[in-house]
């Protein structure tokens, strides 16, 4: 199969298409403005007021991961035409974690956005998040996009109940990397990315993560035949406190 042929891929083409024809033509306000010694110059200020204009690969850098613009949402409508698909080819380079993007979707309040609006970036996320489990093509990790998509929404629950109606072999196999990469932060009480959007609640998402690798993932990954490792660090999640750190199945972490 061709990756172009993939169903998932085939719904976020969809998906990625509503959004350019959502989004086509917005622009940031006239009067928006930035720093030219920490952002960039008027020229380039300028093409952000102008509606089609695409962006080099620094300039939209610069853009989406700038906090200080007076109206962020409106400078985030500008660049998602071409921002939603750098993300999905992999072409955004963020300093730390793809949660960063995730943070610049937050500042945007995009869920409070028109209707429309709204519910084009919202079939985006999920179509991307689906392809991120089904695609073996696909070109971010998803763990990477799940932590994305939390950022951007302020919440796990979506994206983890999304995984668990796909219940594939691939999917399995992204579970199980997944979990490899979060162990760590959970088995300390943290969340395994860097929340940044004040609004969202680490804590939260960190017990939700959590939870749900001790309860669902966890018979998941024993049924689909994970590493008998992996299985009993994953197990520790549900022991707290002492009782987590001083059992015998204890890898050693230090924090």
């Amino acid at each position: 199969m061709r990756p172009a042929d993939h169903p998932a891929r085939r719904g976020l083409d969809v998906a990625l298409a509503q959004l350019t024809t959502v989004f086509r033509g917005m622009t940031a306000r006239p009067d928006e403005a930035n720093c030219e010694c920490h952002w960039g110059s008027a020229e380039e200020l300028a093409l952000l007021k102008t509606p089609g204009v695409e962006l080099d690969p620094d300039l939209l850098r610069r853009t989406w991961q700038a906090v200080d613009w007076t109206d962020h949402g409106a400078v985030l409508r500008r660049i998602l035409p071409q921002f939603a698909p750098a993300l999905v080819a992999g072409r955004v380079d963020p300093l730390f974690g793809l949660e960063e993007a995730g943070d610049s979707f937050a500042r945007g309040r995009w869920q409070r956005w028109p209707a429309e609006q709204a519910g084009a970036v919202r079939e985006f996320l999920h179509a991307w998040w689906v392809q991120s489990l089904t695609d073996p093509d696909a070109a971010v990790p998803a763990h990477q996009v799940l932590a994305m998509c939390a950022e951007a929404s302020g919440t796990v629950t979506p994206w983890l109940a999304a995984w668990e109606r796909q219940t594939g072999p691939l999917s399995d196999q992204r579970l199980a990397e997944a979990a490899e990469e979060w162990e760590y932060e959970l088995l300390g009480d943290q969340l395994p990315w860097f929340v940044n959007w004040y609004e969202n609640d680490e804590d939260r998402m960190s017990a939700d993560l959590a939870a749900w690798l001790h309860g669902h993932a966890a018979a998941r990954l024993r049924a689909s035949g994970a590493a008998p490792e992996l299985l009993r660090r994953i197990g520790l999640l549900a022991l707290t406190g002492e009782d987590r750190w001083t059992h015998p199945h204890w890898p050693g972490h230090r924090y």
